[in-house]
């Protein structure tokens, strides 16, 4: 396995308040501007939310990859997360993100392993140990409940 990667990717402003970030080899763009709280243009991705959702989406990628080397089976994953930016000395920070996952497993005997896959999940997790706030992982643990056959 290598020991370093490199990602690239273009941002420039198209018109207004709003900009294009692309990627090579990725053919969809994404639309953003800043929040409107700081002046933007509403309803488009803001860098605020990319951030969120790179933590989240890692978090999902990451977990997927520890349960299938444990070989732990689960029926889903569904995350929620919600990030606070608060003013500190020097400007705006993100001082805390918490993701609130709900997993789906097949049996109960499962829990505990469960929960230790997903606290593992969000230790080893590249985006939120790159990043200085705070993560609170928040799961929640579901049985699935078999269907009866009719």
């Amino acid at each position: 396995m290598e020991k370093s990667y490199s990602y690239r990717l273009d941002a420039h402003w198209t018109m207004h308040k709003r900009g294009i970030v692309e990627a090579e080899s990725i053919p969809r763009t994404i639309n953003f501007a800043a929040p409107p709280e700081f002046g933007g243009e509403p309803g488009l991705w803001t860098p605020e939310h990319l951030l969120i959702a790179a933590v989240t989406t890692c978090f999902v990628a990451t977990f997927r990859a520890i349960a299938e080397a444990s070989e732990m089976e689960f029926g889903g994953l569904e995350i929620a997360a919600e990030g606070k930016i608060e003013k500190l000395e020097g400007g705006f920070r993100f001082t805390r993100i918490v993701l609130r996952p709900t997993l789906s497993i097949h049996r109960e005997q499962d829990r505990e392993r469960a929960a230790r896959l997903l606290e593992k999940a969000e230790r080893v997790c590249l985006i939120s140990r790159s990043l200085a706030c705070t993560i609170v992982l928040d799961p929640k643990i579901v049985v699935d409940v078999p269907v009866a056959a009719l």
